[in-house]
């Protein structure tokens, strides 16, 4: 496949953060804000030696404006005297090919404000080299995710550059189209294991010792309960919509999960109640999201209790220490409108749900993004619990509304 694109979509989590380290189910969902990655692989150059210089692995990072591209022949020479693992093989990264990135990067000179990128451009050449080796080749990146807020954009980026890697490599194919690239396509059971075993591999590099959650989410998309290492899958029957608000204020995960792990370590009883607490919210919110409703009252009485369970596990949460004052700013103004929001993720900052009853009206939401956006924080509506990694075959026109 010479031009293929993919998709894979950020996640929230409804409940359970923190209290999951702790042996508590939690529930994790995908959204409809998603990463999407471009390649075109470029032809080999057909006289080696008058050419050779000019053949290169090439990545554009559209949301933050950069561009980088390493010739082919400095690929080979720094990372293939270690074979390839190959496009069926997923394997994780060794610590002398980490090392031969890792010079590879410093020989770009990444500007200092940007040295954020150095993971998610380590893990790029990673999965790039071991699924297709040098040849030449386009990546475009764009996504409408935002960087470092807990909705999952590492892993998006993962999966979805896992996802058009593979379907280059022949290793991956999507559902049968008209081959013409104008509209994404569904990916089968058996593939979607292997996107999500390399899309691990790329995690590892980024976080170091990931759960595998955002992965598998984005990957499969749907919902997720995970406890203890083991995922169920969750079907929702009814739509849920929820406003993310980006407080744009950054956090510390390690920090936050070390500070839960401290106060537990302090008030073990009071604590191992809340983790307790927690359990019971995630597993009654698993129950109630598969739970069909056929009217306006069956909705909104499954609404009513969706809220009251993120009501309570904010609660929780607070008593874990990881609430911040930008989230109680969105606590407070979401309230007004009668509206119930909990953090998602870390915490300390972040992104932060609210759940929108399917009767409340634009108009109301609108001044509810408006009050918010006063604050300046940042809103998107999403409906929750969708589709997966989606490939688009060819040159694909749905990529962001271009051919690329």
């Amino acid at each position: 496949m010479e031009a293929c694109a993919a998709r894979a979509p950020g996640k929230i989590i409804l409940a359970g953060e923190h209290a999951v380290v702790h042996g508590s189910a939690a529930v994790a969902a995908a959204i409809d804000l998603y990463t999407r990655c471009s390649l075109r692989l470029l032809p080999l150059a057909a006289d080696a030696d008058a050419e050779a210089g000019a053949a290169a692995v090439e990545l554009d990072l559209r949301d933050p404006g950069l561009a980088f591209s390493w010739p082919c022949a400095r690929l080979h020479e720094a990372l293939l005297t270690e074979a390839a693992a190959g496009a069926q093989d997923p394997r994780s990264c060794s610590p002398d090919r980490l090392a031969a990135i890792t010079r590879l990067l410093e020989e770009q000179e990444i500007p200092e404000a940007k040295i954020w990128l150095s993971a998610g451009l380590s893990a790029f050449l990673f999965l790039y080299t071991s699924i297709l080796g040098c040849r030449p080749g386009k990546v475009t990146m764009s996504s409408d995710l935002p960087m470092g807020s807990g909705l999952g954009s590492s892993a998006a980026f993962c999966v979805s550059m896992s996802g058009a890697l593979l379907v280059a490599a022949g290793a991956v194919a999507g559902a049968v189209g008209d081959g013409k690239g104008t509209e994404w396509e569904l990916v089968g059971k058996d593939d979607l294991e292997l996107v999500n075993r390399w899309a691990f591999q790329g995690e590892k590099i980024i976080h170091g010792k990931p759960s595998g959650i955002d992965n598998s989410v984005s990957t499969f998309g749907s919902m997720i309960k995970f406890k203890k290492g083991e995922l169920t899958s969750l079907k929702s029957s009814n739509p849920i919509k929820m406003l993310i608000t980006d407080t744009r204020v950054g956090r510390n995960t390690k920090a936050l999960v070390a500070g839960v792990s401290e106060r537990t370590s302090r008030h073990p009883d009071a604590m191992a109640s809340v983790f307790h607490a927690v359990n019971s919210i995630s597993e009654e919110l698993s129950s109630i999201v598969e739970l069909a409703a056929n009217d306006e009252i069956a909705i909104t009485s499954k609404e009513k209790k969706l809220a009251e369970l993120m009501e309570m596990n904010q609660g929780l949460l607070q008593c874990m220490g990881v609430s911040h004052s930008s989230i109680e700013t969105v606590l407070r103004t979401t309230l007004k409108f009668n509206l119930v929001s909990k953090l998602t993720g870390a915490g300390g900052g972040g992104c932060v749900l609210t759940l929108i009853p399917t009767l409340l009206s634009n108009l109301v939401l609108e001044k509810v993004i408006a009050e918010l956006e006063s604050h300046g924080f940042r809103c998107f509506k999403v409906e929750v619990g969708g589709q997966g990694l989606q490939v688009c075959q060819g040159d694909c026109s749905c990529f962001n509304g271009n051919v690329v």
